[in-house]
């Protein structure tokens, strides 16, 4: 099964995946554009091997920050790490996008809605890639683009299934450069795992299966953010702050797995203060 090993950056058709198979969860009526045989059958293989409550965490991902985006109204949505999200088709068609990823993501993504808008399958909406590489010194070039696009508009910055793959300096950078480039009174949506997650059963079975279908990989690779880190910061204000229990709470999702077992992730609402 080597073949099928999956690199990080095809996680994105993962996560397409997972928000297709409960629509009226997700509320993502366009994911399954995303689907292919190759990622079904890696998406089989992780349930069954690593958590199978992953499809309904995906779809209260998606509409977790979906709804916040819908009540919030910025004018501009900027997608860090967008893999293949269908927020743009999801919202208002009033709103500028501007999607961020690795230029090979981004490059394919905005093809690939070319096609899916010429038969007919995706309404026309207002949508900017860039393609960044933020192993790079990115901060000047990507800033001033993003300036551009913006100006000063309000804006709404995306930011999820990101910041596990990064390091807590690269972090700290990023969340710098979101407060340079946003106004008093924009917000940040962010998604990440908290530190008691490497404790559990779910992030063991995580790890192993990430050896196997991805890279040699240990714990200590894998970022986890805590509270603190969004509760502190000097530039925002945290507003909401919610987990995988309690939206299925409000959702009325059925939680079938002990707690132990399960990749709990948080999200996060940030609003600008100064």
């Amino acid at each position: 099964m080597s073949n099928l090993n999956i690199q990080i950056h095809e996680t994105a058709f993962v996560t397409s995946t997972f928000r297709s198979q409960n629509e009226d969860l997700s509320k993502d009526m366009y994911a399954k554009l995303w689907k292919n045989p190759r990622t079904t059958i890696w998406v089989e293989k992780y349930l069954d091997q690593v958590c199978s409550e992953e499809v309904s965490a995906h779809c209260l991902r998606n509409r977790f920050f979906l709804e916040e985006i819908e009540r919030l109204q910025p004018e501009v949505l900027i997608n860090f790490g967008s893999g293949f999200s269908m927020y743009p088709f999801l919202l208002s068609d009033d709103i500028i996008h501007i999607e961020i990823d690795k230029e090979e993501v981004v490059s394919y993504k905005e093809k690939k809605i070319k096609e899916f808008q010429k038969e007919g399958k995706l309404p026309e909406r207002n949508i900017h890639f860039i393609g960044v590489d933020f192993s790079q010194d990115y901060v000047h070039i990507l800033l001033e683009k993003l300036l551009l696009l913006k100006g000063k508009k309000s804006s709404f910055i995306l930011i999820e299934g990101v910041l596990f793959f990064l390091s807590k300096k690269d972090t700290e950078k990023l969340f710098e450069f979101f407060s340079r480039l946003q106004e008093k009174g924009d917000y940040i949506g962010s998604a990440s795992f908290q530190n008691e997650l490497k404790a559990s059963k779910a992030f063991e079975k995580l790890l192993d299966f990430c050896n196997k279908e991805m890279v040699k990989t240990e714990a200590s690779d894998w970022q986890t953010v805590e509270d603190i880190f969004y509760k502190e910061n000097a530039n925002y204000d945290l507003i909401n702050h919610q987990d995988y229990f309690s939206l299925s709470k409000k959702h009325s999702n059925t939680i079938k797995l002990e707690k132990d077992l399960i990749l709990n992730e948080n999200f996060y609402i940030l609003k600008k203060i100064v």
